[in-house]
């Protein structure tokens, strides 16, 4: 497991009047909040796994909480006011709305609670004292770079659908769609908006829920605007899934190239099976553990983590994970996958 650089917590640091004393729980032992978006997605069931054996392996607590639903901001916001009763040390949390959940961070925050953001950064990003995260444009990027290489090494001019998240525009979803445009040599109009590049490559965006049935309704739609799409970039693995039984229905399974992100077995087992050409693979059971580490530190000594050299939160690490290897690109192939994914 990855290491990170810890810094002292200062008397004027962001965070209020954050300490150790401050975020404990009541009969003195350390309690770690996990809220993720929901419970059900294996991402997120890997992180619950992660965070707690590591708290075991520290004998500390963690209590975790999730949304109800992908997009369930409430429910975060009542997990987040039951860790602050309880005297949480920290709280881990991937938002379901990066922006609305702000005012109850800022309430743990004010309650002496390290709030550590994990996947999805906050808006604005330091409204957390720290974000533990894959580099999501970097994931986007390697599968752009791979998928580039794919149609320069075949003279097959590529026609893109991109298959996003949801209307929202949250940092994951533009970072992954504006990294493989980036990686795949497109010019980027603005970096933080998904949709408004006019290179005539790409056919169109649609949006999938991040769910095997949203990503065949998107494909669907965006074959009904161009039934010769043979490039797909989807924002995960379900939404590649559904894709896939968009296009097979189409008869069009086997010439047309789809790339995505995520790492988890389904995915990865995509990627043996020729239904996904390669996959960005991230690691949520690092992502929890450092996060629960961290937690664990800012409750003995008032330390908080720093970021990555370069970047504004601690890369947690990404792999392009592909049976079609490129030269310069490098890569695992699906057997390693196997071995290393989760779900």
């Amino acid at each position: 497991m990855a290491s990170f650089a810890l810094a002292a917590c200062g008397d004027d640091d962001a965070a209020g009047d954050a300490s150790p004393a401050a975020g404990g729980a009541g009969d003195g032992e350390v309690l770690v909040g996990l809220v993720t978006k929901t419970d059900t997605n294996p991402f997120f069931v890997k992180m619950k796994e992660g965070a707690e054996a590591k708290a075991e392996e520290l004998g500390i607590e963690v209590q975790s909480f999730a949304g109800a639903q992908d997009g369930d901001n409430e429910g975060q916001v009542e997990a987040i006011e039951n860790l602050i009763a309880a005297g949480a040390s920290g709280i881990l949390i991937t938002p379901n709305d990066s922006e609305a959940i702000v005012p109850s961070i800022e309430a743990a925050r004010d309650a002496g609670i390290l709030v550590i953001a994990l996947d999805t950064p906050l808006e604005p990003a330091d409204a957390a004292d720290a974000t533990f995260a894959t580099d999501n444009f970097k994931a986007g990027e390697l599968i752009g770079q791979w998928a580039a290489a794919q149609f320069e090494a075949s003279g097959e001019e590529p026609k893109i659908a991109l298959l996003d998240l949801n209307p929202n525009g949250i940092s994951v979803d533009v970072a992954r769609n504006q990294g493989f445009l980036s990686g795949f040599g497109i010019d980027l109009a603005d970096e933080n908006t998904i949709g408004d590049e006019d290179d005539p490559r790409i056919v169109g965006n649609d949006v999938t829920d991040g769910a095997e049935e949203g990503g065949r309704t998107a494909m669907e739609n965006l074959l009904q605007r161009d039934p010769e799409i043979n490039l797909v970039y989807t924002i995960n693995e379900p939404a590649a899934a559904g894709a896939y039984e968009a296009l097979r229905a189409a008869g069009r399974e086997d010439d047309v190239t789809i790339v995505s992100v995520d790492g988890g077995c389904p995915g990865v087992d995509n990627v043996a099976a020729g239904v996904i050409g390669a996959t960005s693979m991230q690691f949520p059971l690092d992502m929890a553990g450092l996060g629960v580490e961290a937690i664990a530190q800012f409750a003995e000594d008032g330390a908080v983590p720093e970021p990555t050299d370069g970047l504004d939160f601690f890369d947690t690490g990404v792999t392009l994970v592909t049976d079609e290897p490129v030269e310069g690109i490098e890569s695992e192939d699906s057997a390693w996958g196997t071995e290393n994914c989760w779900g």
